[in-house]
């Protein structure tokens, strides 16, 4: 056993060595820790390369482009390979259920879309079901921008057939993720890559959820973060929406219509949304039979609403839920209904 000096070959002038340390390294555990270093640098030009190939950018933390919010992450990662550019804009998550029901489907899809069309940018996940709903959303409203967090390397077809919508988004804002060119989609890769989506964002959405989704360790980092948790509430028989119910019952803000989560985040943050066009509500109040015959203030039951509007009940009924989805309509006890804002 010998203590090294600090002029020992490998150590640098300016680099505090082993010995000032109080370290004892043999020779033979520093050939091993020069091959071990050497392999590293070998590993990093070959990704560095790959990346170049396929046109994937690779951001530092410490360096230009990484995104400040994951600073407050405990652990950020190091390195982030990047498709498309990271809007400058407040983020709001968007994640749920793989399994998503028709509705669960629509609703993320719709409040994705009202949230884009704030300012906001939605971050999501890129799994079948909400999430990518989510991304169908937001690009669907004219700059519309989001962002999505993968599990696996950027080349990889996942989910597969998937590779449309990613350059989609990638137009419209990033897809970005933490693991390699080439990295599988492996499970435990999933809730590493939920902290980077919590982390994005201002506040969770959780739109359909069963008891053992990855969306409640999504929501679970965002408590953790200080952002704000909201969850749409789904059929109290229904095993996807247990886990949105239950984050409501355990103080999750409840989140009936976009509106609800607009007019919930922080000041500064509002203080940045695009507002309302003038008129926006008015003219589509003239267009729809159901709106054209709804009050400010004077809600009223389906029935009556039915036969004004000259709308069959059970169409009324589905126009109302869309309505009340958008944020236009707000439901009252009996129900009534009457317009919202």
């Amino acid at each position: 056993m010998c203590r090294l000096a600090r002029a020992a070959p490998g150590w640098a002038e300016s680099d505090v060595g082993p010995a000032e340390l109080g370290i004892e390294v043999t020779p033979g555990q520093l050939r091993i820790a020069r091959r071990r270093a050497a392999a590293r640098r070998r590993v990093a030009r070959g990704q560095r390369r790959e990346a170049r190939r396929r046109g994937i950018r690779i951001l530092v933390r410490g360096r230009g482009g990484y995104p400040p919010a994951l600073e407050d992450l405990e652990l950020p990662p190091p390195v982030l390979y990047l498709r498309g550019e990271i809007p400058d804009r407040p983020a709001v998550a968007v994640v749920g259920s793989r399994a998503a029901d028709p509705y669960g489907l629509e609703t993320a899809e719709r409040f994705a879309a009202e949230l884009a069309a704030s300012g906001l940018t939605v971050v999501s996940g890129f799994a079948r079901g909400v999430d990518q709903a989510a991304h169908r959303g937001a690009l669907g409203v004219d700059g519309g921008r989001t962002v999505a967090v993968l599990g696996c390397g950027l080349d990889r077809d996942y989910p597969v057939g998937s590779r449309e919508l990613a350059d989609s988004i990638s137009r419209a804002g990033a897809v970005l993720t933490e693991f390699p060119p080439g990295a599988a989609p492996r499970p435990q890769n999933f809730p590493v890559r939920n902290r980077i989506i919590a982390a994005l964002a201002v506040g969770t959405l959780v739109v359909r959820a069963t008891v053992r989704s990855g969306s409640l360790i999504t929501a679970r980092l965002a408590l953790e973060l200080g952002r704000d948790v909201y969850a749409v509430p789904g059929a109290i028989f229904d095993e996807r929406a247990r886990g949105a119910n239950l984050l409501i019952r355990d103080g999750a803000l409840l989140a009936q219509c976009p509106r609800d989560v607009l007019e919930s985040l922080p000041l500064a943050v509002r203080d940045r949304l695009t507002p309302p066009r003038e008129g926006r509500g008015e003219e589509g109040a003239g267009r729809d039979p159901v709106l054209r015959h709804l009050r400010r203030g004077e809600p009223l039951d389906p029935e009556t609403l039915a036969r004004r509007a000259g709308v069959p009940l059970p169409e009324l009924l589905g126009r109302l839920a869309e309505l009340e989805i958008a944020g236009r309509v707000r439901r009252y006890a009996g129900p009534r209904f009457g317009r919202r804002g």
